[in-house]
């Protein structure tokens, strides 16, 4: 039996490899760390321990590994031996990070793409809405507008199981990775097998892929792609595939890390074929949240933005997925009846309510558009994204 005190010393430094093994899906065991603090625990010992360990090292490497994967000790700062320091995890969220990365939950979310909630959908974009060009809900049995899909399929959490942000859990990391953005996404869609208005649909959502950076940093997050295939009643194979980036940051870090909300975006054209002007208020943000039954604070409390978030405008968030319907929305509106195959994007920065935003788009060639979206007031670009056309 090694003595408590000397392996509660193990307990208390941590090594990077530990961590970063806790992200990694394909892992299934805790990993072999206590040789990285071998030397630091010899300093310890009572003597006839060391004299052991000294020349039967690996048996007592193990005994260590034993004695401690309970993980006893309460809280295990990450100290990496050149002096480095991160955010602390709990032994009870590294246990529960683990276990998430070994098994990542997924879950099927069922809609029957009513007539009613698609016309609510219609009145809150500035393009369907009636006050640009004629527009007519689709009735039952026609084909749902590209990317209408983002208005359905939504959790149903009561007020409880929400987070202290007000988003759901359904396929995030455990605590202390609750501090959500989204990042971007891909979708495609099987013209050939289109989503109908008023059919029984399912959405089964899983966890594609799932990556931790800048734990060697000191600025952890994980980066998760989010599957979701969207199939109706009585197809075999979905109608539309989507996967969504998200970004989870440590809730106790990402407060203190300083913010960027004008970064530059390369690849920009010079050059516009067609573009549209909006201005989403609170408002249209209400309505868009009420659609998705998304109660996230960023898009309906501007102090909570300011205050809690870090954001300098003092105002509330644009929807990541309004800003993507709105790139497709664009498309539509100057090129009716287009079909699509492939769309993917990038949320590059923060957009923000009661600001004019320009949806622009360029023609690269006769398959592929390239749409942004852009503050018109001060440049910045919001979101960009590649379409392409089916031809």
């Amino acid at each position: 039996m090694i003595p408590q005190t000397s392996c509660l010393l193990v307990n208390n430094y941590i090594p990077h490899s530990f961590e970063e093994s806790l992200l990694s899906v394909q892992s299934t065991t805790p990993p072999l760390w206590i040789g990285t603090t071998y030397k630091r625990l010899l300093f310890v010992l009572p003597i006839p321990l060391y004299l052991m360990a000294h020349h039967v090292h690996i048996p007592l490497k193990a005994a260590c590994r034993s004695w401690v994967r309970p993980w006893a000790v309460t809280r295990c700062p990450y100290r990496a031996f050149s002096g480095a320091t991160t955010p602390l995890l709990t032994v009870t969220e590294s246990e529960a990070l683990r276990q998430w990365t070994e098994s990542p939950p997924s879950h099927t979310l069922k809609d029957s793409l009513n007539i009613e909630h698609l016309a609510d959908l219609y009145i809150t974009l500035p393009t369907r809405d009636g006050t640009r060009r004629p527009s007519k809900v689709p009735g039952i049995g026609e084909s749902l507008p590209f990317g209408h899909h983002l208005g359905f399929f939504h959790a149903r959490r009561a007020e409880q199981d929400l987070r202290a942000d007000a988003t759901d859990s359904d396929i995030s990391p455990p605590a202390p990775f609750t501090k959500r953005m989204w990042a971007g996404g891909r979708i495609t869609w099987d013209n050939t097998n289109p989503l109908l208005v008023g059919k029984p649909t399912r959405g089964l959502s899983t966890v594609a892929r799932a990556e931790k950076k800048g734990f060697d940093k000191g600025k952890p997050t994980i980066f998760i792609t989010q599957k979701i295939e969207y199939t109706q009643d009585g197809q075999a194979a979905p109608s539309v595939v989507e996967e969504r980036a998200h970004v989870y940051f440590h809730a106790g870090l990402v407060d203190k890390t300083k913010k960027v909300f004008d970064r530059e975006v390369k690849g920009i054209p010079e050059n516009v074929d067609f573009s549209i002007r909006y201005i989403p208020t609170p408002v249209t943000l209400f309505r868009y949240s009420a659609l998705m039954f998304n109660a996230h604070h960023i898009h309906l409390d501007k102090e909570y933005c300011q205050k809690e978030e870090g954001y300098p405008a003092s105002e509330r968030i644009v929807h990541g997925p309004l800003t993507a319907q709105m790139l497709l929305e664009a498309i539509d509106f100057h090129y009716p009846g287009t079909k699509l195959s492939k769309f993917e994007y990038r949320a590059t920065n923060p957009l923000f309510a009661n600001r004019e935003l320009s949806i622009n788009g360029a023609w690269v060639n006769d398959s592929n558009i390239q749409v942004w979206c852009q503050d018109t007031g001060n440049g910045v670009v919001g979101m960009n994204a590649m379409v392409e056309i089916q031809t």
